[in-house]
């Protein structure tokens, strides 16, 4: 598999990303990863599941996360992460033109496709959301959140441990020590990352009924990060255009988890049928 490098410039911050593409390009994915990790973690396993299926990928690391610049766990604004997304899903299109365009996130990167399709008008194909940041299944100290909140307003880069325990990914040991070892893999959160991602993934939730973009949404019914609450409530408020499913035991990471090989076949079932 050939990667192709780029990089780009967006709200004056460095960003990396990549392209990969099959022999024959039935469509095109724009992947996004969760946040603390980065799009090289995606290289082994779910995107040759995308190029299987005839659709080449386009990946890109975030502001402050993998190869791309910016203080790690830090972002300029939420519109920012928008804006980002849009120039990838232009630069993909210029690409690989006239040809179904799909967007796939995971966690985070899951938050930010529903939030696109929610808030731009676009001629997307499809969507896949895993485990999408919709709300979290923990609750963080109120001390933090009192902080964080008054950070946001006077010192919104003020970066903290997001006290998201690593092995909550993955059932899988292995892939759990994968993780722990990764060096582009990070802990920090700011508040401008924190705080609008939180209150993006309950507008999602009440707005869900305005999505018109086929869109199939994944999560473990084991994931201690991300409510899978959150992922049902979203589908109950827009059954005609979303697809659910849950996979029983399944951990944060599905695609590292013990159940990839069922959640691979899910994904290129339904990838099928919208293509």
């Amino acid at each position: 598999m050939e990667i192709h490098h780029f990089k780009t410039i967006s709200s004056g911050i460095p960003i990396y990303g990549g392209y990969v593409q099959p022999k024959t390009i039935r469509g095109l994915v724009v992947l996004v990863h969760g946040f603390g990790e980065h799009s090289g973690r995606y290289l082994k396993d779910v995107i040759p599941m995308f190029t299987d299926s005839g659709l080449a990928v386009l990946f890109y690391d975030n502001f402050g996360h993998g190869k791309s610049g910016g203080k790690r766990g830090h972002c300029p604004s939420y519109g920012a992460l928008m804006e980002l997304l849009a120039e990838m899903l232009e630069k993909s299109g210029a690409l690989f033109p006239k040809v179904p365009q799909f967007l796939y996130g995971h966690s985070m990167g899951g938050n930010l496709v529903l939030n696109y399709a929610l808030r731009n008008e676009s001629s997307l194909t499809g969507i896949i959301a895993s485990s999408p940041y919709l709300r979290l299944a923990f609750q963080p100290p109120k001390w933090k959140m009192v902080l964080g909140k008054a950070m946001l307003k006077i010192w919104p880069s003020l970066t903290m441990p997001s006290g998201l325990d690593p092995n909550g990914i993955s059932s899988i040991g292995k892939e759990v020590a994968l993780y722990k070892a990764d060096p582009m893999v990070h802990d920090k959160v700011s508040p401008m990352f924190s705080f609008p991602i939180i209150e993006a993934g309950e507008w999602a939730i009440a707005n869900a009924a305005n999505l018109r973009i086929p869109t199939l949404l994944i999560h473990g019914t084991a994931d201690p990060i991300i409510d899978f609450n959150g992922s049902a409530e979203f589908h109950k408020n827009n059954p005609d255009f979303t697809t659910l499913e849950l996979f029983k035991d399944g951990y944060h990471e599905l695609h590292h988890d013990r159940c990839r090989e069922e959640v691979f076949n899910v994904i290129q079932s339904w990838l099928r049928q919208q293509l």
